[in-house]
């Protein structure tokens, strides 16, 4: 009979403890899983699952290490998204008891909160650009096209005739240095490099180097804009950089996503009416960024303005590809060309 009491009593034990491992995790747990993904603007359920063991006096939650709210209690708590920006999100829950704290985190991904709306273009104008001009920055300014060129031993940096594109000044970068994007801020020209980590900072007037500067962010150098406040740099993948215009040292960033995930490869760039336009390097495709979220809100197709048939064979594919956004703000002008392209388009664009 003891013995039967005794299996009993271990029996339920076991029983019990099966039951209480059931509804309770062996260590802090954290909702949503890893990888979630939502869309600006929805809500996110954040709650925090903890051993029977821990007797929680208060949770406080961050996004990112910053602080979003705190509680008494481990209801679920809502996150809002409509005011983050796009990409990976670090949701971090720092459970209080007894005087301790611990942590549990997790990881989600925001995307755009709908799909860009889908625009082609008209043609207005067409002028003449040189085919040797393997385009990687271009600006319009004071009646003049700034355009930087890329390729070992070919790179630098000229001033254009827009009617004309005859070149009215230039100078050339070392040959070892690959020019990319070119940003005019004030009385100085900044010109990035490709894979060598060194910027350039010119005269504008002389097109004198005066200074020069070495950066680490991002794996490679490559578009640039500026908006009169801060510069815009990218990298080959989907973040764009927030620049000093006095120091060129980053200040923050935004990723690039659309509904369905990043964009990568975003090229050259300009700011038009507050919004982000950027090439996809070897598409025909224009992406209109929101600057403080990362989202895209257009994709225009540029499809056939320079027809593939048209474009001379060459060994390289990156080669002969649409690069390159300039704006007249005085006349509300957009120009776009290529690397290589005989010509330079004034277009505007129109919704499909």
């Amino acid at each position: 009979m003891k013995l039967r009491i005794a299996l009993f009593a271990v029996c339920t034990a076991l029983i019990i403890t099966g039951c209480r491992d059931k509804d309770q995790p062996a260590s802090l747990g954290i909702k949503p899983d890893a990888g979630d993904s939502y869309k600006l603007g929805d809500e996110i359920a954040v709650s925090v699952q903890y051993p029977a063991d821990i007797k929680a006096d208060s949770v406080v939650y961050l996004v990112d290490s910053v602080r979003f709210t705190s509680r008494k209690d481990t209801l679920t708590q809502k996150l809002k998204t409509d005011s983050m920006t796009c990409g990976s999100k670090l949701i971090t829950a720092r459970v209080y008891s007894g005087g301790k704290a611990q942590e549990v985190s997790t990881n989600v991904v925001i995307k755009a909160a709908k799909p860009p709306v889908e625009y082609t273009y008209k043609v207005e104008k067409v002028f003449p650009h040189d085919t040797a001009c393997y385009t990687e920055g271009l600006e319009y300014l004071d009646g003049y096209l700034y355009e930087s060129k890329g390729d070992y031993g070919r790179s630098g940096l000229r001033r254009v005739d827009l009617n004309t594109g005859k070149v009215v000044q230039s100078t050339n970068m070392p040959a070892r240095f690959f020019g990319e994007g070119i940003s005019v801020v004030g009385n100085k020209i900044l010109q990035l490099t490709y894979k060598e980590k060194v910027a350039f900072i010119y005269d504008k007037k002389t097109f004198k180097v005066i200074d020069s500067l070495n950066y680490n962010w991002g794996p490679e150098g490559w578009g640039m804009c500026y908006d009169g406040t801060k510069l815009y740099q990218n990298d080959s993948s989907n973040r764009i950089w927030f620049l000093s215009k006095d120091t060129f040292k980053p200040t923050g960033f935004i990723d690039v996503y659309d509904d369905k995930g990043p964009v990568n490869a975003i090229n050259e760039m300009e700011m038009i009416n507050g919004k982000l336009y950027a090439n996809v390097y070897t598409t025909d495709n224009i992406l209109v960024i929101n600057p403080k979220t990362g989202a895209v809100e257009q994709k225009i197709d540029m499809k056939g303005i320079y027809p593939q048939a048209d474009r001379p064979l060459d060994f390289d594919e990156s080669n002969n590809v649409l690069n390159g956004i300039a704006y007249d703000k005085a006349t509300k002008r957009i120009f776009v060309t290529g690397k290589k392209w005989p010509h330079l388009y004034q277009v505007s664009f129109v919704k499909k």
